[in-house]
């Protein structure tokens, strides 16, 4: 006799686990991108991506508006936290890009 074992599967995390990059764009304010429009692409790249709203984005602090300035935000959803790497690209005519990689695996 077989039996079969479900289990549930968060699809967001999962899918953000993925480890995969995506690019975001922030307009320039005051010399950095404020953390909440930072959190909201990151949120908005990932429902494009993975067809799912995260429940949460947390950004540190405002994102420097200098090439190769670096932070970690979280993402919570379904009870588990990821980290989502952000990276600058470059900042051009008052926008700043920036990558988005989230690690491959939940945090612990």
């Amino acid at each position: 006799m077989n039996t079969r074992r479900r289990t549930t599967v968060r699809p967001l995390v999962l899918a953000a686990a993925a480890a995969f990059a995506l690019a975001g764009c922030g307009a320039l304010g005051t010399g950095s991108v404020p953390a909440d429009e930072v959190e909201t692409q990151i949120s908005d790249k990932l429902t494009e991506m993975v067809g799912q709203t995260p429940e949460d984005i947390s950004c540190p602090d405002d994102l420097p508006a200098e090439e190769g300035a670096e932070m970690t935000c979280v993402l919570s959803d379904g009870g588990e936290t990821i980290d989502v790497a952000v990276t600058v690209t470059s900042v051009e005519d008052g926008n700043v890009n920036f990558d988005i990689e989230v690690a491959d695996a939940p945090n612990e």
